[in-house]
C-alpha cells in the first residue's frame, strides 16, 4: 500500500501546482501583481539494500543498492520579481516604477510599507493615497484649486522632461514634493568557521 501513499502525494503535489497557476491566471489584471511558481523536493527514502553490501558467498558487492522513495512534498512557493509591462490608465495620478525600487506608504498603525502599486488616487484631503487609503511617503497634498498636475522624472540629478507650456503661462507652479523609491537590496552573508592564524 505504500505505492497508493506515494501517489497520492505526487497528486497532492500537482494539485498545489495548478492552484498556484490558477492563481496567477486570476491576477493577471491585478496592478504590480508578481507571478508565483511551486518548487518541489523528493521526500526521504527508504533503504531496501544498501550500496556497497555483500550480495553472494562469493563476496559479490552490490554496487547501488536499493532504495525507494516515499513520495514528493510542497518545498516553496516563489514570487518571480521580473519587471511586467506597463500600461497606460490616463489617470494623472497613476505612476508606474520601472526598474527597481518600491513606493513606500504610511499604514494605519503608522508603519511604513511598501509596494510597487502605483494606482494613486487623491483623498478628501487632497492627499496623494493607494486604493487602501494609505498615504504616499513622502506626503504629497494636492491642493484643490489644482487644474493640472505633472510628474517630472530626475535621472542622475539631470531633469529629462520639461514643461513646455510654463513659459508661454501665466499660472502659477507649485512644487508638492518628490517621490522617493526605497530600493530592494539583497544582502548574501556566509558564515564560515574559525580559523587559526599561522
Amino acid at each position: 500500500m505504500q505505492a497508493l501513499r506515494t501517489a497520492a502525494t505526487g497528486m497532492a503535489a500537482q494539485q498545489m501546482n495548478v492552484e498556484v497557476i490558477s492563481n496567477n491566471i486570476a491576477n493577471m489584471n491585478t496592478v504590480a501583481f508578481k507571478k508565483q511558481r511551486a518548487e518541489f523536493q523528493d521526500l526521504l527514502y527508504q533503504t531496501f539494500e544498501a550500496a556497497g553490501t555483500q550480495s553472494s558467498d562469493q563476496g559479490t558487492i552490490v554496487p547501488t543498492g536499493v532504495q525507494v522513495g516515499a513520495g514528493v512534498k510542497a518545498g516553496a512557493v516563489y514570487r518571480i520579481g521580473t519587471q511586467g509591462a506597463l500600461t497606460r490608465t490616463d489617470n494623472q495620478y497613476d505612476l508606474a516604477i520601472d526598474g527597481r525600487g518600491y513606493f513606500q506608504v504610511l499604514t494605519p498603525s503608522g508603519e511604513t510599507a511598501y509596494t510597487r502599486a502605483g494606482n494613486f488616487s487623491i483623498n478628501d484631503q487632497g492627499q496623494l493615497v493607494t486604493q487602501d487609503g494609505y498615504q504616499v511617503q513622502p506626503a504629497i497634498t494636492i491642493p484643490g484649486d489644482a487644474t493640472q498636475v505633472t510628474e517630472t522624472y530626475i535621472y542622475d540629478n539631470a531633469f529629462t522632461s520639461d514643461i513646455p507650456w510654463l513659459a508661454a503661462s501665466a499660472a502659477t507652479v507649485l512644487l508638492l514634493g518628490f517621490l522617493v523609491l526605497a530600493a530592494a537590496f539583497l544582502v548574501f552573508r556566509a558564515v564560515l568557521p574559525k580559523r587559526s592564524l599561522g
